[in-house]
């Protein structure tokens, strides 16, 4: 594993922040730490990469305790934007670079070429506060890249992004995965971290409530659920095997353990089937089944 995380606590004051996490990480695979706002994400990140210590448990990256040596091998993208507002975009990506131990010239040639692939090229002598959120958020993405770093650890990098901006961030994490580096992000945007991720961690008030590799998080924990859209009586659909059914005057919505071919079966002669298909158990369906009411419905967050 690239990173081990055992038995991690941390309190600030009377409040847990995180409750005896334990987390393994495999090399070049998109990992996922999802949960609410508060439920301790921002600060596993933290103790992970050593900024926090934690109370109790440790953290290994690459087989060692985290040091300097394993940090620099680390990009790292914080949820608070931490530029410097009144540099020049240009300036401030150079001497990021070299703080991770980039020559000028090197730093300042990357730097360019990501500033043109990410669309910013034309604001490389702007001060970073004329840039918008999701320039700057994109900017600070640029700034993890530059140093061509193992393992990446995004805090919400999708903060402050539109749809658009936010597929162009995907797509290259995306890419970086395939390159073999590790990827490392906290979200509370489920959406994108079902098309990402190959491993989840989903978290509430600190604690682990499931981890492992999503597939086998789905197939486990997630209810099938079959979509029906029919003309007729919809009496004949209440009589399919079910153990949730949303049923309106066109449109069915079922959780079964039934397969399709088995429920057209059932209703072929009963009702006019326009379409059926079967979805996935969301990981907000998963969260919320696990969790129960002392959860929270991650998507509204």
């Amino acid at each position: 594993m690239v990173i081990e995380v055992q038995g991690i606590s941390k309190s600030f004051g009377e409040v847990k922040a995180v409750d005896s996490l334990s987390l393994s990480i495999p090399r070049g695979v998109v990992y996922g730490i999802l949960g609410p706002n508060g439920a301790g994400k921002t600060t596993t990140l933290r103790m992970i990469l050593g900024i926090l210590k934690p109370d109790e448990g440790k953290v290994s990256i690459m087989g060692r305790p985290v040091d300097v040596s394993v940090l620099s091998r680390i990009g790292y993208l914080p949820e608070e934007r931490g530029l410097y507002p009144k540099e020049k975009v240009l300036d401030v990506l150079v001497y990021l670079g070299e703080l991770k131990g980039l020559p000028k010239g090197e730093a300042k040639a990357k730097a360019l070429k990501y500033l043109e692939e990410f669309g910013l090229s034309s604001r490389a002598f702007s001060a970073i506060e004329e840039l918008s959120k999701g320039m700057q958020q994109k900017l600070q993405f640029i700034s993890v890249l530059l140093h061509g770093p193992d393992i990446l650890i995004l805090d919400e990098p999708f903060s402050g992004l539109d749809p658009i901006n936010s597929e162009i961030l995907r797509e290259r994490i995306m890419d970086e995965r395939a390159k073999g580096k590790t990827v490392l992000f906290s979200t509370h945007i489920l959406e994108q971290a079902e098309k990402m991720c190959d491993y989840v961690a989903l978290i509430s008030k600190g604690k682990k409530v499931v981890d492992g590799k999503l597939s086998e998080i789905k197939a486990k924990y997630g209810k099938r659920t079959i979509k029906i859209e029919f003309e007729g009586d919809g009496e004949a659909i209440k009589q399919i095997p079910h153990s949730s059914l949303r049923l309106y005057e066109r449109f069915a919505e079922l959780e079964t353990e039934l397969e399709v071919n088995d429920v057209l079966r059932l209703i072929i002669d009963k009702v006019k089937v326009q379409k059926v298909e079967r979805t996935e158990p969301s990981l907000n369906q998963i969260y919320i089944s696990l969790v129960g009411g002392e959860g929270e419905n991650l998507d509204n967050n």
